[in-house]
């Protein structure tokens, strides 16, 4: 990967993380910290990885990002926008009453958002739907599905994980955004995950561990995955809550809580770049 191209992925992050940011303040929502930890993933997706045309947003062959961990929508919204899916303006209608850009994700209005998301441990079941069918029509597509580790306390997911390579669902991609904390505490203490990796390989998935922030890294596993392979691809990339703020970093207090503009002032200054 050059330079360039790494220095270009870099700046999408952080306009992505000042838009997260603006729009999480202006509606006084949550999620600030679930959204900036998966920011570096989105951008090398969607800068540097997926087969993709903003200006056809439902061309058929298309490659599919299900972000199951919908409560990240500020991210996601912003990384669509940034991508030039939609008008980076409606933005600033995130969580407004009548707006399009509702607190989870939600497709309905939204170019490029693939399916409505929120209610935890849905995503992966819809992605393996979509990578089933895909492969049963012999469509050339990837589909990727974001879970958070929390999410994975699901056991809907723990189906998936048995049916995908089941089905030989090497057209199916499962990020893992594993920033250690969830809703009310450490994911270690709420429901231990490990040994996360060793379990999905004993699923029969190829796994791979990654910096969920390391731009260079991200893009040589990503776009490895959309290689020939015998199997689905599950990615556990250690990423940081509030990636980029640091007085919000790996606090759980971010889960819920929104900037003061005071605070706000103080992360768009860390985030110049």
């Amino acid at each position: 990967m050059s330079e360039a191209k790494v220095a270009q992925s870099q700046r999408f992050a952080t306009d992505v993380r000042q838009h997260v940011v603006k729009m999480v303040a202006k509606a006084k929502a949550s999620h600030v910290g679930s959204s900036l930890s998966v920011v570096d993933i989105l951008s090398v997706l969607y800068s540097s990885v997926l087969t993709i045309d903003p200006k056809e947003p439902n061309g058929r062959d298309r490659d599919r990002v299900i972000l199951s961990k919908g409560h990240a929508a500020a991210a996601l919204y912003a990384t669509l926008a940034q991508a030039g899916f939609f008008d980076l303006a409606l933005l600033d209608t995130y969580c407004a009453n009548g707006g399009k850009l509702f607190g989870h994700a939600t497709h309905h209005g939204a170019p490029g958002v693939e399916i409505s998301t929120g209610s935890l441990g849905h995503g992966l079941p819809i992605g393996i739907g979509i990578a089933l069918g895909a492969k049963r029509e012999k469509f050339s597509f990837h589909t990727f599905v974001i879970l958070s580790d929390g999410e994975c306390d699901e056991g809907s997911n723990w189906e998936g994980f048995l049916f995908a390579p089941a089905h030989n669902l090497n057209n199916l991609t499962v990020i893992v955004d594993y920033n250690k904390i969830q809703s009310f505490g450490r994911t270690a203490a709420v429901l231990d995950l490990e040994p996360l990796a060793d379990k999905l390989r004993a699923f029969r998935w190829n796994v791979i561990e990654v910096d969920g922030h390391d731009h260079i890294a991200l893009t040589e596993v990503l776009s490895s995955t959309k290689r020939e392979r015998n199997s689905p691809t599950a990615i556990i990339a250690h990423t940081v809550k509030g990636k980029g703020v640091s007085y919000m970093e790996d606090d759980l207090v971010w889960h819920y809580k929104y900037p003061n503009p005071e605070q706000l002032e103080e992360a768009l200054d860390k985030l110049k770049g």
